[in-house]
């Protein structure tokens, strides 16, 4: 049984049958992980407190049928916002260390535009995905970039706006 100790950020949050669930973490040192978690939804939970989306904690995983939630504990909140948080779960790959973005997250300096730059989506040399202009956006769904005219005919909760003129 392999056994995972490392500081971790909360993606979020999914339900997995009735009491149990499933929470995508960033840690430090193995990158995006996603555990199991029996009865974090029990009224009683000990763990539930702890594991909430945006909560920067230490946590500790085994692997049996996958990876498992042993225990975790919350050091500090980060001020990014549950949209954010998901967003960032989503373009994150399964098991690649992101340092740049982990140091972004814990230091409370956390940009968009270097996040996408980061994971290979330079915001510096893109231009609207429809009429090539200057972009202020990026679309989760098509992972293409958009002006703010453009990106405001999308579905609001799949778009991030970005920093302009970083």
């Amino acid at each position: 049984m392999q056994e995972y100790l490392s500081e971790a950020v909360v993606l979020d949050r999914l339900p997995n049958g009735d009491l149990n669930g499933r929470v995508v973490f960033l840690t430090k040192r193995f990158g995006k992980l996603v555990g199991r978690v029996k009865s974090i939804r029990k009224i009683t939970s000990k763990l539930s407190g702890h594991l909430q989306p945006g909560n920067l904690v230490q946590l500790r995983m085994i692997e049996k049928n996958g990876l498992q939630v042993v225990d975790a504990l919350k050091k500090s909140r980060l001020s990014l916002n549950l949209a954010e948080l998901r967003f960032l779960g989503e373009l994150l790959a399964e098991a690649e260390p992101e340092f740049t973005i982990w140091e972004m997250l814990v230091t409370g300096r956390f940009s968009w535009n270097t996040a996408l730059k980061t994971l290979g989506w330079d915001p510096d040399f893109a231009s609207c995905a429809m009429c090539a202009s200057k972009i202020e956006a990026f679309h989760q769904r098509t992972q293409e970039f958009f002006c703010k005219n453009c990106a405001s005919k999308l579905r609001q909760d799949e778009v991030i706006y970005l920093e302009v003129g970083q």
